[in-house]
């Protein structure tokens, strides 16, 4: 990593809060480049408070974008953080309204061209593409990672159809510890209590609302971009990481926006930014090259990089199994269309007689994080316990042409027969080596009451045949001479697909009737010359982590209760620990996952989430606490959820609120 020091422009950074159209002011910080003239603005708007938790990282770039001519500009979303109001709903319409008035306020500024760009990873990129779909003029480029297009199918929420229990579940519970944190006195002044107070009376578990919308219905179409790509009037550099749950969307992105105005970008990375250096690498020069982004759309520089081809990605060689890898061998590819003409789907027929599937309720505890962040324990570790649990179906790679390149997302075709109504159907891609280790390549899911549709649940006809078809998410991989692909069928993937009642009766594949599909990727005259600049930022803000006398406890710990039949998922997310921030704010955080199901019974499954909280300013003897605890479990007929959220200064007890709610279960 490259600090940089030495920008073409001395930078400055003020605090401000700007005025929306109902009175509300929300916090923003703005670094601006010390210039006679005016600049583009860039802006970045986020929920996750500017003054503490995404600071260290806004030090790495906001500064650097600054250096280089652009006011580049952080905004904590209305409700959280130092901005006024009260907390919504993701993405809702009021978040997104505020966004058009901040890109408007901006380009109103005496020191701003009038032309505005805006970026973000996760949820920045996924505001930052709504908001481009409202088209509001000042808008002329958007740089949006680890972002989706599609709030249904492609989120934390579902996956074919299926409720995600992993992230549907932490996500919920880590937006509930998220929101119910004060405002900072250093920066909201002295009537910060009374402004968390009236936040807290306003506060609602998000998984209330997300567990009652099962199917893609309206409350999922609103903010999917996916409904009109033709509405989104900036620029769209999109991009993502083979890693990263969202990375379909960058194929989709560049499938169907114009190809003069959209690039797509997705290398081996995590749900990171490309240029931080976690794993897995290799990390690039991701701020320069958006820089060239911002340059050409934003300064009219005629830099090449509509030159490039229409999507570059990272095709990874074969690696053994492992939680996490620092660097993945590998190549860069270049396809100036997508779909690529390159790439040849290549149908696999499955082989063999009819086989009964009925996986344990455990499998999938090797599925590793559905959100890696670049931890120690994120990645999926070998793979063959899992396919124990499954029906595999195995292809050799042939010796002499080489490397079996595949770029895209692979299909399945299965012919099913199921005697209860419900049921899923998990399909994993497994790179098997000589030595027999399995490395999960890609996955996909698929609830089988939604096969005719994510709109509606139809229930399977107990007893009969039925032919599905779902699609893998997307992957450059290659596979090596000699080693097997391997196809494997699972019935249940806990903790990130929610069973339901008689699923464990599992189904029947006819392989006859059955294949999968490869995306096989030939040489492209286009992967000739992609070169990145290595990665660089600006000095970073110099957050302490200082040692505690906690011992630290494992990121992904399994016990099996032998006796009970019982499968015990705990998980640390690890997203911050203890930091003592040089503004003098000291921050603790820490949170737990509880993933818990019986080998036999898809109605034992259970979650819980805790989080505990601590902001402290020992000089204005300022002392906050904020826990909470969420749970979901299940009957046959819905979703129980239990949420709690007690919030103190000092000693005192400012609130505490439980939460009970039944959630019918209608599909999912």
């Amino acid at each position: 990593m490259i600090i940089r020091t030495d920008f073409p422009h001395a930078t400055r950074h003020e605090d401000v809060r700007i005025p929306m159209r109902d009175g509300t002011r929300l916090y923003a910080r703005i670094w601006r480049p010390v210039t006679d003239g005016p600049v583009p603005a860039l802006l970045e708007y986020l929920p996750y408070r500017l003054t503490d938790w995404t600071a260290p990282r806004d030090w790495q770039r906001h500064p650097w974008y600054a250096g280089h001519g652009y006011a580049s500009v952080r905004v904590d979303v209305r409700g959280h953080g130092n901005s006024g109001g009260r907390p919504g709903d993701e993405y809702d319409a009021q978040e997104l309204a505020d966004g058009v008035a901040v890109v408007e306020w901006l380009a109103a500024q005496p020191w701003c061209t009038g032309s505005v760009g805006m970026f973000g990873i996760s949820w920045g990129g996924f505001n930052s593409l709504q908001i481009a779909a409202l088209a509001p003029e000042p808008l002329k480029a958007i740089v949006t990672v680890c972002s989706t297009d599609d709030r249904y199918d492609n989120d934390v929420h579902y996956m074919g159809g299926s409720v995600l229990a992993v992230d549907m579940h932490a996500w919920a519970a880590a937006m509930l510890a998220f929101t119910a944190r004060p405002p900072d006195p250093q920066y909201a002044g002295e009537g910060w209590r009374e402004q968390w107070l009236d936040r807290l009376e306003s506060l609602e578990p998000p998984i209330h609302t997300w567990l009652s919308h099962q199917t893609r219905d309206d409350y999922w179409k609103h903010g999917s971009v996916c409904e009109d790509y033709g509405a989104i009037g900036a620029a769209v550099l999109a991009v993502g990481g083979w890693h990263d749950p969202y990375r379909d969307a960058v194929l989709r992105l560049v499938e169907h926006l114009p190809a003069d105005r959209v690039r797509g970008l997705i290398g081996p990375w995590s749900h990171q930014y490309p240029d931080r250096g976690l794993p897995p690498g290799p990390a690039i020069g991701f701020l320069q090259e958006t820089l060239r982004w911002w340059d050409h759309w934003l300064k009219g520089a005629d830099n090449g990089v509509m030159a490039e081809p229409l999507l570059r990605s990272w095709i990874s060689g074969s690696h053994p199994p492992a939680t996490t890898y620092e660097r993945l061998d590998g190549r860069w590819a270049g396809d100036p269309a997508w779909p690529s003409p390159a790439v040849t789907p290549v149908a696999y027929g499955l082989q063999g007689e009819p086989v009964a599937v009925a996986s344990p309720q455990h499998t999938g505890v090797d599925a590793g994080r559905f959100f890696p962040f670049g931890n120690d324990a994120d990645l999926p570790p070998d793979q063959r316990e899992e396919d124990a649990k499954s029906a595999c179906f195995e292809f050799p790679v042939p010796g002499g042409d080489g490397p079996l390149d595949i770029l895209g997302r692979p299909a399945v075709t299965v012919r099913l027969r199921m005697d209860v109504p419900y049921g899923q159907i998990v399909a994993r891609l497994c790179d098997v080596a000589p030595d027999g280790s399995s490395t999960l390549v890609t996955r996909g899911a698929l609830n089988l009451s939604a096969r005719h549709g994510r709109d509606r649940a139809a229930p399977w006809p107990a007893g009969s045949w039925e032919s599905v078809t779902f699609e893998l998410n997307g992957i450059g991989h290659s596979f090596p001479p000699g080693h097997r692909i391997r196809l494997a069928l699972s019935s249940a993937y806990w903790p990130w697909i929610w069973p339901r009642a008689g699923s464990e009766a599992g189904w029947t594949v006819d392989p006859a009737g059955s294949t999968l599909t490869l995306p096989v990727r030939g040489p492209s005259p286009a992967d000739a010359g992609i070169v990145f600049e290595a990665p660089e930022q600006a000095e970073p803000l110099g957050v302490a982590f200082p040692a505690t006398l906690d011992e630290p406890r494992p990121e992904r710990l399994v016990v099996r209760d032998v006796a009970r039949g019982t499968w015990r998922l705990e998980v640390d997310p690890r997203y911050g620990g203890t930091r003592v921030y040089p503004d003098g704010l000291e921050f603790t955080e820490d949170a737990l996952e509880v993933y818990e199901i019986q080998d036999a019974d898809p109605l034992s499954a259970r979650t819980r989430s805790d989080w505990r909280i601590r902001l402290h300013r020992p000089e204005l003897g300022w002392d906050t606490h904020v826990e909470t605890r969420s749970e979901i479990s299940c009957d046959e007929g819905g979703f129980l959820t239990s949420n709690e959220v007690v919030c103190r200064e000092g000693q005192e007890v400012l609130f505490h609120r439980t939460w009970e709610r039944r959630v019918p279960r209608a599909a999912g």
